[in-house]
């Protein structure tokens, strides 16, 4: 090389280290948009350069959600042939859990174990369906994935993503410890029923963070290989065939409550997940007519919710599946927002109706036994978002959920106050 070039070189140099300029090495490659269901993946990559732009308000939000992730590293994994005894059916492989709200009214004896008959007393949560049965397992299953493989996104620490990817092998693909892919089993009454179309429920009112959970880990995570990714769409494959033809699955989809709102919104997210996206816009579609025009009133209310001891907890609940459907219609050209129904019924009304109870300004007028204002945080976030200027204006006078607004980073309602289906 001649002089003059190599002082071309240096003089470059020079500038690039008396301007400040950062090497190349140093530069933040651009994060791949998870191909997310729920969660918005093009919102989630905009919000990882931003953090890695040092955004203070989202290193806020991070320590925040690495809080939670860190204390999953320590936990699991967990699996369905761990409990007590297996389903009715026999196969320790099968999801088994009891329904919440009913209660014995016999003391147990040798003949009579369960203290049968079973009563129903409802909002009443009977402790004994925690223990026994996979029900907190299969929560802490989906929250841990969730939390962990949001954690590795934003982060990089590979320690998050492989914990994550521990759990869902060994819950979903490991032979020896996989869970079958059905609920026939959800939900049992001793003595009563070995499971229920109504058990649906157990999954989804929270299998959605499972599918984003995927699609985060397959953006490059260590540790999840080709046979993850290979089994996960399996899986989900027999799940949704399973979810739309079985006998339980149209009694679910039959349901003109929450259940109902649910059942199609998994299915719907199923359907994208997996690739049928012309199941996912239909059911977007119907939910117009089928779900928002009858389940909500003209006043924004949810008669049905209403009805219920926990009318608080089941309005923001329904809530949460409507803001979930709406985010998979985003992804299938469907605006669920925008429809409005023969009486003016919206989503933006039933959130709207919230309003004054989730800002602190007014009493929740309905029975509630146990009121959580934070419950509404999220559903509100959602209608914001998607324009509602009253919902916009109530933003700041959320209460801020246990372990902190996370919205910044996971856009998409959770319920916050949690309970059982």
């Amino acid at each position: 090389m001649s002089a003059k070039p190599r002082l071309g070189v240096l003089l470059v140099a020079l500038a690039a280290f008396t301007t400040g300029a950062a090497p190349a090495a140093t530069a933040h490659p651009t994060p791949r948009i998870p191909h997310t269901t729920v969660l918005d993946g093009p919102r989630l990559q905009q919000t990882k350069i931003r953090l890695n732009s040092g955004d203070p308000q989202l290193r806020r939000a991070v320590r925040a959600l690495t809080a939670r992730a860190d204390k999953w590293l320590n936990q699991g994994p967990w699996t369905v042939v761990d409990k007590p005894r297996p389903a009715p059916g026999g196969d320790v492989h099968d999801y088994l859990s009891q329904a919440p709200y009913w209660w014995p009214t016999k003391t147990p004896t040798t003949d009579n174990p369960w203290g049968c008959p079973y009563v129903q007393r409802d909002g009443e949560r009977n402790p004994e369906v925690d223990s026994g049965t996979d029900r907190q397992d299969v929560e802490k299953t989906f929250d841990s994935t969730y939390d962990l493989s949001l954690a590795w996104y934003y982060t990089g620490d590979k320690r998050y993503a492989e914990k994550a990817g521990q759990v869902l092998r060994t819950w979903f693909l490991d032979p020896a410890t996989r869970m079958n892919p059905n609920l026939n089993h959800a939900q049992f009454i001793p003595c009563k029923y070995d499971g229920r179309a109504i058990g649906i429920i157990d999954f989804s009112q929270s299998y959605t963070s499972v599918l984003d959970a995927i699609a985060l880990l397959e953006t490059g995570a260590p540790g999840w290989t080709a046979e993850d990714r290979t089994g996960m769409a399996k899986w989900n494959v027999d799940f949704r065939d399973w979810l739309r033809d079985s006998d339980f699955g149209k009694q679910e989809a039959a349901a003109t409550n929450n259940h109902g709102t649910f059942y199609d919104m998994q299915l719907a997210a199923l359907a994208h997940a997996t690739g049928d996206k012309d199941l996912a816009r239909r059911l977007v579609l119907d939910a117009r007519a089928k779900r928002i025009a009858p389940q909500i009133a003209a006043d924004g209310s949810q008669p049905q919710e209403l009805t219920r001891t926990r009318s608080w907890h089941y309005s923001t609940f329904d809530l949460v599946a409507y803001t979930r459907l709406a985010a998979i219609g985003r992804h299938v050209g469907v605006d669920l927002w925008t429809y409005r129904g023969p009486d003016g019924q919206s989503l933006f009304k039933a959130v709207d109706y919230l309003l004054p109870a989730a800002t602190g300004a007014a009493a929740w007028p309905h029975p509630e036994l146990e009121f959580h204002r934070f419950a509404a945080t999220d559903v509100v976030h959602a209608a914001a978002d998607a324009g509602d200027r009253r919902a916009q204006r109530a933003v700041p006078l959320l209460e801020e959920p246990p372990g902190g607004d996370l919205w910044a980073l996971r856009p998409a309602a959770e319920q916050l106050d949690s309970i059982a289906g």
